[in-house]
């Protein structure tokens, strides 16, 4: 009798073992990954039409390219997100609308932002609850938002250089990723999903 009750109490500890902890921090952090790609996606069309109103198309352009990969980064956050269980809270995004160049100061300091800190530490958080799926979706985003800096660097350069004609005017996103090139410069497949070029979406 003793010896069933020790085999019962050691398969119990068995299996109270095998159950994984709730991925507290990543779940947080996919819902705030969610919020702030969502209110990015909204914010860069409506700066991609505020472009457009004082004539800069080809910034116009970004912005509609950037405002798509901010969606499908949201996206891929959401499938990860209810794949562990769990639902997005209701939000409404909330951005200002400026002048061009004040609105890629923002798109600037915002990226700055996700990349040197935000997405590393989500990253991180998905490693040590051994959350795969988040780390690909986080790495994934983060990789993006750094060309995404790029670009907008250079295009306040040109804007304020007077030379903004000079900016590619078309752009192309991958559809699985978010990652977004200018047209003139693409990769066959993506560089980091290796989804093929075929299938980019074109702006």
């Amino acid at each position: 009798m003793k010896k069933i009750l020790i085999f019962t109490l050691i398969a119990v500890f068995a299996i109270m073992g095998c159950k994984q902890a709730k991925p507290v921090k990543t779940i947080e952090n996919l819902k705030a990954g969610i919020k702030g790609e969502t209110t990015a996606s909204a914010k860069y069309l409506a700066f991609s039409k505020k472009a457009t109103e004082e004539g800069y198309t080809n910034i116009s352009k970004l912005f509609e390219a950037t405002s798509k990969a901010e969606s499908i980064h949201a996206a891929n956050h959401l499938k990860v997100l209810e794949k562990l269980g769990e639902k997005m809270d209701v939000f409404k995004p909330e951005f200002e609308i400026k002048t061009t160049a004040e609105n890629l100061r923002a798109a600037i300091d915002g990226e700055s932002y996700e990349v040197a800190s935000m997405y590393p530490n989500y990253i991180t958080d998905a490693n040590s609850e051994k959350i795969a799926d988040a780390n690909k979706s986080f790495t994934w985003a983060l990789d993006t938002e750094k060309k995404h800096n790029q670009f907008y660097t250079n295009a306040l350069e040109a804007l304020n250089a007077g030379t903004n004609n000079t900016l590619p005017d078309k752009y192309a996103v991958c559809p699985v990723c978010g990652n977004t090139y200018d047209l003139a410069n693409i990769d066959a497949k993506c560089a980091f999903c290796q989804t093929s070029s075929e299938i980019f979406i074109i702006y």
